[in-house]
């Protein structure tokens, strides 16, 4: 692994996977996940699906957990291997079992939209649970949903903000947008525009266009902060940013994408009401912070 990450050795992904091979063919689980997931991503060697999928199940037979958890991923994904979405579920279980958070959150994942399962989102909280209570971040925001819009649970707000504060806490950023909302809608959670605000900023500040689009608006209203049109300037020029755009989920992104007309008719009301200095603050700013987040 040293010639991997260049730590006391200078670094060398192709040396560090004629290691993984040599440890690999003794039967060592961990270098065979490490070298299947070389294959899959072509780091040292040349990419090859095929072959990352003959060392995920090396691993994954001998009850390796996380070479368990990619092999299911190769099967969900078609990936190196035909599509099956039951076979997926056969190795996520065999991973789940064996406490690994990431397995039983794809678990959740797939009972919440019936994927190589019927339908359960009773079952899909269930999972969800496991993983959060693992401090799986993800897991953590979904269970936040399932709460929310009362799906295989009580619906409850308060217990949405409840995991969506874990999530948030760790950096996931749909959770601190998701967060920032329920303080401005008040639900779950006294209202407090400052706390959306907030929360909002560490969404936005990660490239999260909507949470971008919000913070504009909260800026050119004073809505948690000081009214500030250069700031809500350059926001809302961020949110209309393709890069950040395309950061999206695609179900956002498809619905975001057909609001454009709606942010730039609000970005340009707020232009007119500012001077040739203003806007030109607010388009430097907007490219300083873009440059940060493409640093990150």
């Amino acid at each position: 692994m040293a010639y991997v990450t260049g730590h006391g050795v200078a670094k060398d992904v192709g040396q560090g996977v004629t290691w993984f091979h040599k440890a690999a063919a003794q039967g060592n689980v961990e270098a065979q996940s490490l070298l299947g997931f070389m294959y899959a991503t072509g780091q040292g060697v040349p990419q090859d699906e095929h072959q990352a999928v003959v060392w995920y199940q090396k691993a994954a037979d001998q009850g390796y957990a996380p070479a368990q958890n990619k092999l299911g991923n190769m099967y969900a994904d078609g990936h190196g291997v035909a599509k099956d979405d039951r076979q997926a579920l056969t190795w996520f279980y065999k991973a789940a079992e064996q406490g690994d958070a990431v397995s039983q959150f794809n678990l959740g994942v797939a009972y919440a939209n019936g994927r190589g399962v019927v339908k359960d989102e009773h079952q899909a909280v269930a999972w969800y649970q496991k993983a959060a209570g693992q401090g799986y971040a993800v897991a953590q925001f979904n269970l936040g949903l399932m709460y929310l819009d009362g799906r295989g649970v009580a619906k409850d707000d308060r217990q949405a903000v409840v995991w969506y504060q874990k999530a948030a806490d760790q950096g996931l950023e749909e959770a601190q947008y998701n967060l920032g909302l329920m303080y401005y809608n008040g639900r779950g959670v006294a209202q407090d525009d400052r706390q959306a605000a907030m929360w909002c900023r560490k969404a936005a500040e990660q490239g999260n266009a909507v949470a971008q689009l919000r913070l504009g608006l909260m800026y050119a209203n004073g809505w948690g902060v000081a009214q500030d049109y250069v700031e809500a300037y350059a926001w809302l020029n961020l949110s209309l940013a393709p890069a950040n755009i395309d950061r999206l989920p695609a179900n956002e992104k498809e619905t975001f994408t057909q609001m454009g007309t709606i942010i730039q008719s609000r970005r340009d009301d707020l232009r007119r009401q500012m001077n040739q200095e203003q806007i030109a603050a607010g388009e430097q700013r907007a490219k300083a912070l873009q440059a940060k987040f493409e640093r990150k």
